[in-house]
């Protein structure tokens, strides 16, 4: 299906005799971690969201202390970003104690709102932390606007969409309601319904909707057939294994029809993935949005945003919902992982311009003579070979194959830190 753009003129004013987009969406990203959340600020972040250690859905990331939202917020707000908390659990009778103290505790640091899907939950910040917005989750499986109706009476600001939820019907949800709309753009993809999935329950007793999916969807399964009582393969001998994983969302061609729909947020899916892949995703949509709402009318998707999303890819991308009814090709059948073309390799600390040395942290082992490639917010991307290399003691070292090892080379362009380095994998 492709997708008729319609120009939304309540967004639209004339500047200097060029039309441009005034209501510029937020780019809201993923962080698993104090490193992850200053990562995806510095790479153009409008908002982050996070997963303190009590009440939210990712119970293997790293998750944030009172204390590291504290630092998160200030970070945050020097770059003009704000800072939500997921409290996404569905909560049962022994997941209550506390609720009160933590949501008073991270309204105390300057958090902007919560992501929720329980109503108890809701009630008890509306009651306690009224500063709060209560933005409610995907785990609602929010889908038709008479619903989303209900949500704005219940006084909630901000109310996250179904993954499984098109563009006409976002049309129709926005001519209906005036409330905030938040919707995923990039990232993985559920099998279940927005995450309503047992699997993982059933198959290792970690439950997915309080924060322990073990991503069972994903596994590598063989197929068989009870006839007679008896188990008969349906699979030969070298047959591609089957899996139920749809492939990973990526809207970065859609991100105009997203604008001119008027929604609110758009939200990159990976609290659990790297800074790498956190640093990537949002520069290459940082661009697409700014690009088009400051000339919509000449706007064309540029070639390099796309390569530049692949080098963070390690599985299949689709469209999914949001342009029609997903088809089986956007489904994961056999092999499906791919191995990306670079390696995410070094992260910059420091950067001496009158001897052009960089000081970096190793992240992937790489040596003297591998092709490396630099980018940044700061930067315009340039690859280079790597020449004569030191450890922090200043010794000569030829390989950089220790986790977080601190080595230093020579750069001839200027770099910055939170400027990262890739390896070009040896085909």
């Amino acid at each position: 299906m492709v997708l008729q753009l319609i120009q939304n003129e309540s967004i639209r004013e004339t500047v200097n005799g060029k039309r441009v987009i005034t209501k510029k969406p937020e780019l809201l990203a993923p962080a698993g971690s104090l490193e992850k959340l200053k990562v995806a600020v510095h790479y153009g972040a409008d908002a982050v969201f996070i997963g303190g250690q009590e009440f939210g859905l990712r119970s293997n990331a790293d998750n944030f202390t009172i204390e590291e939202m504290r630092e998160g917020v200030e970070f945050a707000k020097k770059y003009g970003a704000v800072i939500y908390v997921t409290t996404n659990i569905y909560a049962h009778n022994e997941n209550m104690s506390g609720l009160e103290e933590y949501l008073r505790a991270i309204a105390d640091v300057g958090v902007k709102g919560i992501i929720v899907a329980d109503p108890l939950i809701i009630e008890t910040c509306k009651k306690v932390a009224p500063e709060l917005e209560i933005h409610l989750s995907t785990q609602q499986s929010l889908t038709n606007w008479k619903a989303v109706k209900f949500w704005k009476t219940e006084g909630l600001d901000r109310v996250v969409l179904a993954r499984e939820v098109g563009a006409e019907e976002i049309r129709l949800i926005k001519e209906k309601v005036d409330i905030e709309i938040e919707t995923f753009i990039h990232g993985a993809m559920c099998i279940a319904y927005s995450g309503r999935c047992v699997l993982s329950n059933h198959m290792t007793a970690r439950d997915s909707n309080r924060g322990g999916c073990c991503q069972s969807c994903r596994w590598d399964y063989d197929l068989y057939e009870n006839v007679d009582g008896k188990e008969v393969p349906l699979f030969k001998e070298g047959d591609a294994p089957f899996a139920m994983s749809p492939k990973d969302l990526k809207l970065i061609e859609s991100i105009p029809h997203m604008i001119e729909l008027g929604i609110d947020s758009l939200k990159v899916e990976g609290r659990m993935k790297s800074i790498h892949y956190v640093a990537t995703v949002i520069s290459v949509y940082r661009k697409v949005i700014d690009s088009y709402c400051a000339d919509p009318d000449n706007f064309k998707i540029k070639r390099e945003w796309l390569e530049e999303l692949d080098r963070c890819a390690n599985r299949a991308t689709a469209s999914a919902f949001f342009e029609g009814e997903p088809s089986y090709k956007q489904q994961m059948f056999g092999f499906h992982a791919k191995k990306p073309e670079w390696d995410f390799a070094g992260f910059v600390l420091d950067y001496d311009e009158d001897t052009q040395m960089v000081t970096l942290q190793q992240r992937n082992y790489f040596k003297t003579g591998d092709t490396v490639e630099f980018f940044g917010p700061e930067i315009n991307t340039f690859t280079m070979t790597v020449g004569q290399m030191w450890n922090e003691d200043n010794e000569p070292i030829e390989v950089a194959n220790h986790p977080l090892q601190i080595v230093k080379f020579k750069v001839e362009h200027p770099i910055y830190p939170y400027n990262m380095m890739r390896r070009r994998n040896k085909k």
